[in-house]
């Protein structure tokens, strides 16, 4: 299984960054996996928010073949704990046939049509944080989802 971090917009902020590829590549060692960065929509300041969500949500769309699994990280996604998700990982380990996606939106979120291709969603916190924050909270804790799955010591209970 391949595994995909897609985004909209690059991580510009440089410590972020480098966390962000720190830990890509810890999970690179262990299995197939990638952080894509699609492009900010242009013009964007013009758009109504649902037009921004729309020109986002067909990037998004393009992404994906039939097979994949999508995961949305959306603030009313299901909340899990680190052993939870890494339960959730050696699951789909053995259900997923082609990639699986984790999907980071825009700023206003995602589309209708987004919301309705995905298979599941998922919540980091009931908090609000910036997109780029989101990034490296998220690959930090794959890292760590496989961490647990392949006892490694570096979770902690």
């Amino acid at each position: 299984m391949r595994i995909c971090l897609l985004t909209i917009g690059k991580t510009s902020t440089g410590y972020l960054r480098d966390g962000i590829e720190e830990y890509a590549s810890r999970i690179s060692r262990m299995g197939q996996f990638e952080v894509r960065c699609l492009p900010d929509v242009k013009a964007s300041r013009k758009l109504t928010i649902e037009l921004q969500k729309n020109s986002e949500g067909e990037l998004i769309l393009d992404q994906f073949q039939n097979g994949d699994y999508v995961i949305l990280l959306d603030e009313r996604g299901r909340e899990y704990t680190s052993r939870e998700f890494s339960s959730l990982m050696d699951g789909l380990s053995h259900t997923v046939g082609k990639t699986l996606y984790f999907v980071v939106g825009g700023p206003y979120g995602f589309s209708a049509d987004v919301y309705a291709r995905a298979n599941a969603m998922i919540s980091l916190s009931k908090m609000t944080f910036p997109h780029e924050m989101v990034r490296l909270f998220f690959v930090e804790q794959l890292y760590r989802a496989f961490a647990i799955s392949r006892n490694l010591p570096y979770h902690h209970d």
